[in-house]
């Protein structure tokens, strides 16, 4: 079980794809009529191949799943999917600025688990997550930071300045700090398997459909 959870969370980097442009989930314009803007304030969903939805036929990944479950709930909230497979912290730094020109609202930041995986010093990670952390909020956005963990090869010294860098991060700019794991799903141990893709690496539709009540556990209160 502990097993498919590191895998599940944290081997995000097996099978990188092209950067594409932030998706917003919503629903698309009329045929016949150019798109409008959608007023609507944006939750955007910023991280790797768990947030892509690598793996997943199309709207099956958590942020679009978070979408249908606003709308039917009535939050007036559009979530944007800035997920790319393989991305690393300072991926992300690179990529920043594209998700402070949507001005968003909430921000639920899920990377460094593919920095933890290639050993990175967990003091570059933390800067840069620091860096992003303290950019989206000075543009306004609430931050919700997904905490992680790495498989027991990686020593517990290092697991532990990896799992602490979370803590810390939160702490320090008063975050709300989502741990990803399975066991917080309450998923039995014969159904892990369903959650998981053939790869054995990304989570499977219903993977996503398990996560995304326990996500929304977080996302509701900042609403």
């Amino acid at each position: 079980m502990k097993h498919l959870l590191l895998i599940f969370f944290l081997v995000l980097g097996a099978c990188k794809e092209k950067s594409a442009p932030l998706e917003q989930t919503g629903s698309p314009a009329p045929a016949g009529k150019a798109p409008l803007a959608d007023p609507r304030p944006a939750i955007v969903a910023f991280g790797d191949s768990l947030t892509a939805g690598h793996g997943v036929e199309p709207g099956s990944g958590w942020p679009e799943l978070m979408q249908k479950e606003l709308d039917q709930k009535g939050y007036a909230y559009r979530v944007v999917n800035a997920g790319v497979s393989g991305d690393t912290t300072s991926g992300g730094l690179a990529r920043l600025d594209s998700v402070l020109e949507i001005k968003p609202k909430i921000v639920i930041l899920e990377l460094g688990g593919n920095d933890g995986l290639r050993g990175l010093p967990v003091a570059s990670t933390r800067a840069n997550l620091e860096e992003m952390i303290v950019a989206l909020q000075g543009g306004g956005a609430r931050v919700l930071l997904a905490g992680m963990t790495l498989p027991p090869n990686y020593g517990p010294a290092y697991i532990a300045q990896f799992e602490t860098m979370y803590t810390d991060l939160a702490a320090r700019h008063r975050l709300t700090l989502v741990p990803l794991n399975l066991e917080k799903l309450g998923t039995p141990t014969d159904a892990a398997a369903r959650l998981m893709q053939a790869d054995g690496i990304h989570p499977t539709a219903e993977g996503y459909r398990r996560l995304l009540p326990y996500l929304m556990k977080f996302v509701t209160p900042a609403l």
